[in-house]
């Protein structure tokens, strides 16, 4: 397998003789204090800054004051002008531009389009505090306050939309963020390997247009480049004859006789050949993609099948007369790495200028540890895989046993309670593939589905050992799991179940079925609701054991590609069955680069085999069945139900209409709608738009809510 430089192996730059600074300076007079002249970098986010390691930001910033450089972080500035970007001065080395923890349009909008109250990763939740897709705006500011340094972009908002993508809120396919906004250089992935690199090259005196061989970044190019055996994508996954889109203004020579039955294009994957060092796969034009969904589809599914680090190719996509070119992805931190990046002097707080101002994203996290990255679950509908990749990287107990100890001695709030030990998934600590051969050579979308893979390791015994040891530590009295659990792996290792439900469940445990139906779920590739159904018994059997009363939060997505109105309906009437009352209803968001989103915009599946008569995508676009869908999850809700009697009658399911036990909705309507009592829950991820559901037996009375981290 292929190795990368440590990127703590550089030589440290000359103004690392400024020492480390409590913060990250966030103003020209936090600068001066520190007795800095200049800034080295600085960062512009969309987030306030927190210095705490789950904030992009803070995690690159005090990385590269690790590395010497003089960082600074320009955090939410007003856009309406360039004058607030030239704070810090005139950068030596760049701009890095990010968008913050999450991206901007899915934080400021909601499923429906509809502008969010609120935003957690501001002061007291204040809304508008970020433009819509910032990473953009910002980039232009930049270039306006200072021409000649270069921008380069980075964190998810910038990695999703590195090529051409589709926009649910335009509603239209995108160029390239890279193309709009002007920059240098973008890096997708996680960013610690790209950003180390750039410094220290630009630092040394080489032109950012010369930074063309970094993994995991991405750059423009006017001409072909040198070396480089180039293959067309339809050469990979043979897509067929693909017809030009018609031109409705010219006059076809065949006037009006019947068109020629179009050919059959088939989409199959052909594994690569051996030498891919020097190979690029052209993908479809930015030009041809907007035009064709079904080339979309084509160039989504190449695109996911050049993410595996240790095989994949780079690409090109052509956008109008200039090539976007994607490096290979990055390859995954080690382990020390990991730790180091972990270990490094974070105050753990919001920088003191925001006084006694509440940041609610802070508020969830500050006393949890991130202990992996990645996830091997392959669910179309989430991103975290296209940003973090499926290789998982996890930290060593000593480092993260570590942490919970500075947590405990530092943070002013903590009250011997840690939120989560985690990442994307909370079981996938530590597992890998059982070959590492086998590993760099696969190019699965998936290690868990449509079964788990039998080259997959599922041992939970470091994980088992990681939480009896933070559970000993002296002054922690409990260690909840607040992180998602993939309870198909988990079902592997009763033990591990044992040890979570015994003692990492503060009452409630979150997990996520997605959906009862096999249709939508062979779309999301998540497993039948079955393995549930086991999850659960082992659950239940383990908390009666440890003679506790807990339950299970599952999630669900609404209106997902795949799903019809008769899938919603068995989903009711399972929850009917088992209990459950829906809270939080969020219908699919369609993000960008996720395989969902092809399937949602394109009405295809990349999973499959592709062509114009290929098995055509249910795919509820319509604002009236998305909320249908959301009305069928909240059965319960009196305000749903004229529009679920209308939609029963149309299904010639007014069998289900009436007051019986066995009636989904009752055929009266109340005075008052809106009269049902409601819970509030919390725990959404960035991109896994669900909604949660409670049991009846575990629902407080009417008027009261359930305290947050419950």
């Amino acid at each position: 397998m292929q190795q990368a430089r440590d990127i703590f192996s550089y030589r440290k730059f000359w103004a690392s003789r400024f020492g480390i600074a409590p913060q990250l300076p966030l103003s020209r007079a936090d600068m001066e204090q520190l007795g800095w002249d200049a800034c080295d970098i600085v960062l512009v986010t969309g987030d306030a800054y927190v210095d705490h390691p789950s904030f992009g930001m803070a995690l690159i910033g005090r990385l590269l004051e690790a590395q010497g450089f003089r960082v600074a972080i320009l955090a939410q500035p007003d856009w309406h002008s360039a004058e607030p970007f030239k704070e810090f001065g005139r950068p030596n080395l760049f701009f890095g531009v990010t968008g913050g923890n999450m991206d901007s349009m899915v934080n400021r909008y909601t499923s429906d389009r509809r502008i969010r109250s609120n935003d957690a990763y501001t002061p007291d939740g204040a809304a508008d505090r970020r433009p819509d897709r910032c990473v953009l705006v910002y980039a232009q500011r930049c270039r306006e306050a200072y021409k000649d340094v270069p921008i380069v972009l980075g964190g998810i908002e910038a990695s999703l939309r590195r090529t051409a993508h589709y926009d649910y809120w335009s509603d239209k396919v995108r160029r390239s963020v890279l193309v709009d906004a002007k920059a240098d250089l973008l890096v997708y992935g996680n960013g610690e390997r790209q950003v180390v690199e750039i410094a220290h090259r630009l630092a040394g005196g080489e032109p950012v247009s010369a930074l063309t061989d970094i993994r995991g970044t991405a750059y423009l190019r006017r001409t072909p480049a040198a070396g480089w055996r180039e293959i067309d994508s339809t050469q990979i996954d043979r897509l067929g004859a693909i017809s030009a889109v018609p031109d409705p203004y010219r006059e076809s020579p065949a006037g009006c006789a019947p068109p020629a039955p179009e050919p059959r294009a088939l989409v199959h994957f052909t594994p690569p050949a051996r030498g891919r060092s020097n190979t690029v796969i052209r993908l479809p034009a930015f030009e041809a993609v907007h035009d064709d969904p079904v080339l979309y589809a084509h160039a989504s599914r190449v695109l996911h099948q050049e993410t595996n680090p240790h095989n994949a190719r780079a690409l090109v996509q052509r956008h109008g007369a200039i090539d976007v070119w994607l490096n290979p992805p990055a390859l995954p931190l080690t382990t020390r790495e990991m730790d180091r990046v972990y270990g490094l002097p974070y105050s753990r707080l919001p920088h003191r200028s925001y006084g006694d101002a509440r940041i609610p994203a802070f508020e969830m996290i500050q006393h949890s540890v991130t202990i992996m990255r990645g996830c091997f679950g392959g669910c179309t509908f989430c991103s975290i895989t296209e940003h973090e990749g499926r290789i998982i990287q996890s930290r060593s107990e000593e480092s993260i046993l570590r942490e919970i100890e500075v947590i405990r001695d530092t943070s002013p709030a903590f009250t011997g309670v840690i939120s989560d030990l985690g990442g994307p998934t909370a079981n996938m600590y530590r597992l890998a593939c059982k070959s590492r051969a086998i590993e760099a050579s696969c190019r699965r979308p998936s290690c868990v589905y449509p079964g788990i893979c039998k080259n997959l390791g599922t041992d939970h015994g470091p994980l088992i050992r990681l939480y009896r040891r933070a559970r000993q530590l002296p002054g922690i009295k409990k260690i909840l799991i607040g992180s998602g659990l993939r309870y198909d792996l988990a079902v592997r290792s009763p033990e591990y179940v044992k040890e979570l439900v015994t003692h990492h469940v503060g009452g409630y445990l979150k997990i996520a079925p997605e959906h009862t139906e096999p249709g939508p779920l062979s779309k999301m590739m998540k497993p039948g609701i079955g393995t549930y159904d086991r999850f659960k018994a082992m659950f239940d059997q383990y908390s009666r054991e440890a003679g506790k009363e807990q339950y299970l939060i599952p999630y669900f997505i609404a209106a997902h590609p795949g799903t019809t109105d008769e899938d919603m309906l068995n989903l009711a009437l399972w929850l009917k069955k088992n209990g459950f009352r829906a809270d939080q209803v969020q219908a699919f968001l369609p993000s960008p680069m996720a395989v969902a989103t092809a399937m949602y915009h394109s009405r295809k599946n990349p999973l499959h085999r592709v062509s114009r008569t290929s098995e055509t995508v249910e795919t509820p676009r319509k604002l009236t069945q998305r909320r249908l869908h959301k009305a069928f999850l909240r059965y319960h809700d009196p305000e749903n139900w004229p529009l679920l009697r209308e939609a029963l009658k149309r299904m010639g399911r007014t069998d289900l209409i009436g007051n019986g036990k066995h009636h989904l909705i009752p055929a009266w309507q109340p005075q008052k709608p809106g009269t049902a009592e409601t819970v509030t829950h919390h725990g959404t991820r960035p991109f896994r738009t669900r909604h949660a559901v409670l049991p009846l037996r575990a629902r407080k009375p009417a008027g009261r809510k359930l305290k947050k981290g419950r």
